[in-house]
């Protein structure tokens, strides 16, 4: 099942992607589940409720993309986290623990939204990643039953300014509107194997990223036993588990991000979250 948020010119909703468009559930559940968060935090019995809402209200082309879920109560990434990825950052050695760091809901965008290229930096590098959402919450997760708390799978877009993310990382990580989740994301049970998925990216067509989700340094379950020591995790929390090499700061000469530019992740499975750069108005 394909679970999305969108906006109408009646406003801000959620549902499912199907073949004929988009089901509504927003307007269906309201009373129960108002948003696609709400859905996830009631577990088992908002999938199901989910599930059984089966005629499109919206054709795809109909709807405005939102992050998939808008209100998440942590955004997480993982740095270096693809072992050719450090390989291509010079001097870097593979870190001894997850490279922990967050983002601002309001750095990212749906499928289709724009990305800004900030007025005070022209080194905005693309990151393509896979992202999971969490269902069930959980504090202190072991590893064994670290799937257990997934409610499903996303791409992501990291947008990353290079020049700021060396003040620090929160600085160069969550510039307005710098990254994207979507289009949808796809429920476990239709993803049975996350490390199997084939993510590429790519920049006006051109593919500049290309990777086996298996590659990561620390995989899925050691990220949520980490990160669930650190902090409870909750329904709807999204953690983008890193990117692989090919990024454009690694490249002579750097390849940034620039207005006009259009750029894709696309992962086995999950879609393609495509979008446009824009310049940011000063």
């Amino acid at each position: 099942m394909r679970l999305l948020s969108f906006r109408t010119a009646a406003g801000d909703s959620y549902g499912v992607a199907t073949a004929d468009g988009v089901v509504d559930l927003g307007r269906r559940l309201a009373d129960r589940f108002p948003t696609l968060r709400a859905l996830l935090e009631a577990g088992p019995a908002g999938l199901d409720a989910a599930r059984a809402e089966q005629s499109a209200d919206h054709a795809l082309d109909a709807i405005r993309f939102l992050p998939v879920v808008p209100d998440a109560q942590k955004i997480i990434g993982i740095g270096l986290n693809y072992r050719s990825h450090v390989a291509e950052s010079a001097g870097r050695e593979p870190p001894p623990f997850p490279r922990v760091f967050s983002r601002w809901n309001d750095s990212v965008v749906g499928h289709g939204e724009a990305l800004l290229r900030p007025v005070a930096s022209e080194q905005f590098d693309y990151e393509g990643e896979l992202a999971l959402i969490i269902g069930k919450p959980g504090r202190h997760i072991a590893k064994q039953s670290a799937f257990e708390h997934i409610a499903g799978y996303a791409c992501f877009t990291d947008g990353s300014l290079r020049d700021w993310q060396q003040h620090t990382t929160t600085s160069g990580k969550n510039f307005f509107r710098s990254g994207a989740c979507g289009p949808w994301m796809v429920t476990a049970d239709a993803l049975p194997d996350p490390t199997a998925l084939t993510l590429a990216s790519r920049l006006n067509g051109k593919e500049v990223q290309h990777a086996s989700t298996g590659d990561l340094i620390y995989d899925i379950p050691t990220l949520l036993a980490y990160i669930s020591a650190i902090t409870p995790l909750s329904a709807g929390d999204i953690i983008a588990t890193g990117t692989p090499e090919g990024v454009g700061s690694r490249r002579t000469p750097p390849l940034w991000l620039k207005p006009g530019d259009v750029f894709e992740v696309e992962i086995t499975g999950l879609g393609t979250l495509r979008n446009p750069v824009v310049a940011e108005e000063g």
